[in-house]
């Protein structure tokens, strides 16, 4: 396996947030509530929390499993599970690689757009107000300025390596992001109207229930966690031999789904807010007006109501959205940085700027070409790229990897492995009953 020279996470906390930052991310604070809001808001939620669990958790202990054996770039840790077919274990990595950098070229797009709600009212209460509005407007030369800004930000940190980079900025911003969540949703809730979003979001009508939701929440669950596109591996691949892999993947899940919690805690009753302040959320069929732009749309209306304190609370859910954006993208942006230092053995620094450059080379044309490509990439990446991808990793683990392997791997942090539960469960598990899942999201 690798030397041990190679970069870790300093503690386990550290690994946690870090993990945690990759996971909690747009798809959580944006996504995750828009999700809720069309589904049906509670029995979305409760769907959602079994998917977590039932699929996500399982494959996230594997990904990190052979990251951690592999110790290594995910081509390299691939490769290491599976030496009979080097060359197919390559191809996975290779298109792991891709489809996280495809990820990052539109999310750094979205959260340009951020940046740009977050910078605006600030210029806007200052009387600056044709920047204001060009920051707000949709526009080709905004749009682009914009990703680039949020790119160089990524670039940054990952440049800095992993302990003194992604580790000392996720420990930083999580707690932030989590302080500003609790503070917001205990502001909104003292609102009007926001009693009605908290009773659709936490009372279920099973009237809602359907296969389409089930399928929705699967994808929810599977995105939320940064699965299928190597993230987790390269993360595993930092952390050391003696962390229980099973409890700390556990804690990043819950850590996860407590921020998409709390989002829907905050943005659930913010539209019913909105709605109280005169803001149209439904339609007359009850279907959500601008799901994809719930937040940029709907919520900016709602702080606008609210007067000198809605700017401030406006600034801070921006700001939040930004650190969110910012500790999933450091994460993505380190799969292929990863690869490149240990494959092509580059300088990161080096490594960071070509690659990173071209990935906001990609976004550029994504930019350019928007009405034809944002929504395409999107669905490739995420409806496709993620579930294939995770759905092989799964059969990997499952079908082709010795057993007995990843079992001493996992017994190196938790030696009463072979006596617990999880152990009696999780090899057929992975094995069965998460690919059999994945194929039924797919064909649905």
């Amino acid at each position: 396996m690798a030397s041990q020279s190679r970069a870790q996470f300093s503690s386990r906390i550290g690994f946690i947030l870090a993990a945690a930052g990759s996971a909690v991310g747009l798809g959580n604070i944006w996504g995750f509530p828009t999700q809720a809001a069309s589904n049906g808001g509670a029995v979305f939620l409760i769907v959602y929390l079994l998917m977590v669990f039932a699929l996500a958790y399982p494959l996230l202990v594997a990904e990190l499993t052979i990251g951690r054996y592999g110790s290594a770039n995910p081509i390299k840790s691939l490769r290491s599970i599976w030496p009979q077919q080097k060359k197919a274990a390559t191809g996975l990595g290779v298109a792991g690689m891709i489809a996280v950098s495809m990820i990052l070229s539109f999310y750094a797009i979205v959260a340009g757009w951020l940046l740009g709600s977050l910078i605006g009212p600030i210029l806007n209460s200052l009387g600056m107000i044709a920047a204001a509005q060009w920051l707000e407007s949709f526009s080709t030369a905004r749009n682009l300025i914009l990703m680039i800004i949020f790119m160089v930000l990524t670039i940054m940190v990952v440049r800095n390596g992993v302990a003194e980079g992604i580790e000392r900025w996720s420990t930083r911003l999580m707690p932030v992001l989590l302080v500003l969540f609790l503070f917001m949703v205990a502001y909104i809730l003292t609102q009007d109207g926001a009693i009605n979003g908290l009773k659709m979001y936490l009372i279920p009508d099973f009237s809602h229930f359907s296969a389409d939701l089930v399928v929705s929440a699967m994808g929810q669950a599977f995105f939320s966690l940064s699965l299928g596109v190597c993230s987790m591996m390269v993360y595993g691949s930092y952390i050391k031999k003696d962390v229980n892999l099973p409890k700390v993947a556990a804690q990043v899940a819950l850590l996860d789904t407590s921020v998409a919690f709390i989002a829907g805690l905050l943005i659930l009753p913010a539209m019913f807010v909105a709605a109280n302040n005169g803001v149209e959320i439904y339609n007359e069929a009850g279907a959500l007006l601008s799901s994809d732009t719930l937040v940029f749309s709907v919520l900016p209306a709602m702080f606008e109501t609210m007067g000198a304190a809605g700017l401030l609370v406006g600034i801070l859910f921006f700001i939040l959205m930004v650190i969110a954006a910012l500790t999933s993208s450091i994460s993505m942006l380190e799969v292929p940085v990863a690869c490149a230092t240990e494959e092509l053995q580059q300088d990161r620094k080096v490594a960071v700027w070509w690659i990173g450059g071209i990935i906001t080379i990609f976004s550029g044309i994504i930019v350019f070409n928007f009405g034809d490509m944002f929504g395409l990439v999107i669905s490739l990446t995420t409806e496709y790229a993620q579930p294939i991808l995770g759905m092989v990793f799964a059969l990997l683990v499952g079908w082709v990897w010795k057993r007995d392997q990843a079992l001493q791997e996992i017994k190196q942090g938790y030696p009463e492995l072979e006596q617990g539960l999880f152990w009696k469960i999780w090899p057929w598990y992975v094995r069965v009953v998460c690919p059999l899942l994945m194929l039924f999201v797919f064909f649905a």
